[in-house]
């Protein structure tokens, strides 16, 4: 199998590494309100739920703040929030999904456009970048959850589509709605994920030089840095070479 997207690694270092935990933690609690509101409050009955709460927990976000979000779902003082795609190029042409979850649409979309432009990028319409994407779970263990072979059997009789292994981990990748079966049957023989959400998977990655990575990542931040923003993802990657730069 593919090696797992060197950029990929790197963005999940710096996630964890310097993440504002306040902005990171609004995000969760953002998404695990909305799957509260939208299905059952018990992460057990609401898979949605039971995967924002785990990626959450992935982050050490306290429970006690995971707890308030679900309550506030329930209590029915939650905000209605939008959840919106916005799909453009980046520097170098290359193609990126920002996921949003919105109170103020003209906000967020204003907001976006304005990121992309300043950055080199431009905003396209829905369904002008997705196509080179496919829609899928991931599933992520640590290194030492065992050997590549002993996690691709697991994956393989746990429902799932791909494994990719690497010096980082194991990133195994099934379709969209399996996410929550795949996930069960996975933590039954390797033990608990780092983490499990659906996610774009890039079709083809593009490797860039130092110059336009440090352009993408500039544009990635500021998405990122939106409160509106969930998730940014690109279908770009970054040589050994370069990332040792960065």
């Amino acid at each position: 199998m593919a090696g797992h997207s060197k950029w990929a690694n790197i963005q999940h270092r710096k996630g964890r590494q310097d993440a504002a935990r306040s902005k990171l933690f609004s995000k969760f609690a953002k998404e695990i309100t909305v799957a509260a509101k939208m299905g059952d409050p018990d992460p057990d009955k609401n898979p949605r739920l039971r995967l924002a709460v785990k990626e959450a927990k992935s982050q050490s976000m306290p429970k006690d703040v995971i707890d308030r979000a679900i309550k506030k779902a329930i209590g029915g003082d939650a905000e209605n929030y939008d959840e919106i795609r916005y799909e453009g190029y980046g520097p170098s042409g290359i193609a990126i999904i920002v996921e949003a979850m919105t109170d103020n649409r003209n906000r967020t979309a204003s907001n976006v456009r304005s990121y992309f432009t300043k950055h080199g990028g431009n905003l396209g319409e829905t369904g002008s970048v997705s196509f080179m994407f496919d829609r899928v779970g991931e599933i992520v263990y640590k290194a030492e959850a065992g050997d590549a072979d002993t996690v691709m059997m697991a994956a393989i009789e746990a429902g799932a589509e791909d494994v990719e292994s690497d010096d980082d981990g194991h990133y195994i990748y099934c379709a969209d709605t399996d996410l929550n079966d795949v996930s069960t049957a996975l933590e039954a023989a390797l033990g608990e994920s780092d983490t499990a959400k659906l996610i774009w998977k890039p079709q083809t990655r593009t490797e860039v030089d130092l110059e336009t990575a440090q352009k993408l990542m500039k544009l990635i931040d500021t998405l990122e840095d939106d409160d509106d923003v969930q998730n940014v993802t690109a279908n770009f990657d970054v040589p050994e070479e370069v990332a040792a730069q960065l």
